[in-house]
């Protein structure tokens, strides 16, 4: 196979979907992943007899999202419980009164979000804080677990084109061991990163680890980082590419799950959340129990994860016993254990969690997703102008290169 029609760089969620597609064409191709094993951002781990989604971890906008129909068919289940957004588990530090005047400005500031995008001028969302709000500081937290980022560092523009319909599920079994299973009946090849791809001739030449093949199109599905550190190098160079992906830079979202012991499970209700602090940004929110399990899945966005990140695991640990020792007891560190972490930033193949704009970027997610030459496409999370940082938008931006791969390459033959 040293030489085929269609190389699709990276196998996560929308490389495996482009691959899906060309698999039902009449073409050659193949799946060259970096790391050795399928699902990119989508992982999931076994520990202590659970499956752990580390990355994505929910079906958003679920009853649209096509990861659903694809779960369900390969014997997956969907889990359809409401979460935990909206349940909050505690009020000792978060009376009744003060959730419902968080909720009133949470509510308030995605209305001047939603006005000010409107005027269609890009500017920080941090422009849209109430000056002196009580709650500006939790309203930034909850940014960094949407977005990955703190809102002084998101544009208006790109924070309303997200299309958010409120339907969350989930997948019991692991959304990251489901993907990797659809990819699993694909061509593809592991421990194969791409280092270069030389659009200069008459056939792309790809470069890897592994040594170089020619292809007559690539569909190009890596995180932005790699394009625009030109980590992944396009001979000849191609600048609005790197300012399109230098524009979309990834957030970062970590995860820390700990399991409880018997006697404190009787205390913790089932699928609901609390926040660590109330009156900050650098602070975790905590799942409990989900799908009932014994858990406490705690989540870290923004700085705050980059800061604990280069603790390493032991960071995280001190931190959320610290946080949830103000709930749950000074006692917390003795019926808690950490069994799983995740650290995205540091992860040599992802550099980050999910994509956001920066302000003045909005427009750059059409820019990285144009084809180039009829040869070279472009796929990913980042790439999708209403549904990007999530694993449908990445589903869907690998259907819509395929096609256009596709459709490029039944042209070009109908020129012979």
């Amino acid at each position: 196979m040293s030489e085929i029609d269609v190389v699709v760089v990276g196998g996560g969620a929308a490389g495996l979907a482009a691959a899906s597609r060309l698999a039902g064409a009449k073409v050659s191709y193949v799946v060259l992943e970096a790391r050795q094993r399928l699902g990119g951002r989508a992982y999931t781990k076994e520990a202590a007899g659970f499956p752990l989604d580390l990355g994505c971890g929910w079906l958003h906008a679920a009853q649209r999202n096509p990861w659903t129909k694809v779960a369900e068919e390969l014997g997956f289940t969907v889990d359809r419980t409401r979460p935990p957004w909206g349940m909050l588990a505690f009020d000792r530090f978060f009376s009744t009164a003060d959730q419902q005047d968080f909720f009133a400005a949470s509510t308030a500031l995605d209305e001047r979000l939603a006005e000010a995008a409107k005027q269609g001028e890009d500017r920080p969302a941090s422009d849209l804080l109430e000056p002196s709000n009580r709650w500006n500081g939790l309203l930034d937290a909850i940014s960094t677990y949407y977005s990955g980022v703190e809102l002084d560092r998101l544009s208006v523009l790109d924070y309303d084109a997200y299309r958010e319909d409120g339907v969350n599920w989930r997948v019991r079994e692991g959304m990251g061991a489901a993907i990797a299973r659809f990819g699993a009946p694909l061509c593809f090849r592991l421990g194969a990163p791409v280092t270069a791809i030389d659009h200069s001739g008459p056939r792309l030449r790809i470069e890897t680890g592994a040594g170089a093949l020619t292809a007559r199109a690539a569909i190009v599905a890596v995180p932005t980082p790699h394009i625009a550190e030109e980590r992944l190098v396009l001979r000849p160079a191609l600048p609005k590419k790197i300012a399109a992906a230098d524009s979309l830079p990834l957030g970062l979202a970590d995860k820390l799950v700990f399991e409880a012991d018997a006697a404190l499970l009787k205390e913790l209700p089932e699928n609901s959340r609390l926040f660590g602090h109330t009156d900050r940004t650098a602070t975790g929110s905590y799942h409990l129990r989900p799908f009932g399990r014994p858990l406490i899945e705690g989540y870290f966005g923004g700085e705050n994860a980059r800061a604990l990140e280069r603790q390493g695991e032991r960071g995280f640990v001190a931190a959320a016993l610290d946080e949830l020792a103000r709930h749950l007891g000074a006692d917390i560190a003795r019926r808690l254990t950490p069994i799983a972490s995740s650290a995205w930033a540091l992860d040599e193949f992802a550099l980050g969690s999910y994509s956001y704009a920066r302000p003045g970027g909005a427009g750059a997610r059409a820019v990285l997703a144009e084809p180039v030459d009829g040869r070279l496409f472009f796929a990913g999370e980042a790439t999708s102008l209403t549904d990007f940082s999530t694993a449908h938008g990445a589903y869907e931006s690998g259907i819509r290169a395929a096609k256009e791969a596709l459709a490029a390459l039944q042209a070009a033959h109908s020129r012979v």
